[in-house]
């Protein structure tokens, strides 16, 4: 296989976006997705919870953060283990996001942005069309789990 593609490196000039991820994996092996609501950009793909890192948040601190407006979850940077990260160019701005993977919460995951939520086993990801930055982490995640 060759990896060389001279289109793959994106252009210099476009914004760089932080987001964070995470991978929250419950007791049976299975990971939760939230479809992104409508009005939304990329709205009805499947993605993992998180959001963008404001100035002054570590990664960490804004993913505690999103996982409390986004889900009415708790959790720690402690319980939040870096896993991997994507980066990928769209059209106007590139994505750099970390992935994390946390076991332990407290609460009951609810989809308070109007997004709808699912359990979804590792092997079965796939059947969840995604954002491109979303869908290698898939596979890493088949991995683990």
């Amino acid at each position: 296989m060759n990896c060389f593609d001279p289109n793959s490196t994106p252009e210099p000039g476009k914004p760089v976006l932080l987001v964070v991820a995470v991978a929250l994996v419950d007791v049976d092996g299975r990971v939760l997705l939230a479809q992104r609501p409508e009005g939304k950009s990329l709205a009805g793909l499947w993605e993992f919870p998180g959001g963008k890192v404001h100035e002054g948040e570590s990664p960490e601190y804004a993913l505690v953060r999103e996982l409390r407006e986004e889900l009415g979850i708790e959790t720690a940077g402690s319980c939040l283990a870096p896993f991997t990260f994507a980066s990928h160019s769209y059209e106007s701005f590139h994505l750099l996001m970390p992935l994390y993977v946390c076991r332990v919460w407290e609460g009951t995951p609810r989809p308070l942005e109007g997004q709808k939520l699912a359990w979804a086993r590792p092997n079965d990801m796939g059947q969840y069309p995604m954002p491109p930055a979303d869908k290698p982490l898939v596979a890493m995640l088949r991995d683990l789990l």
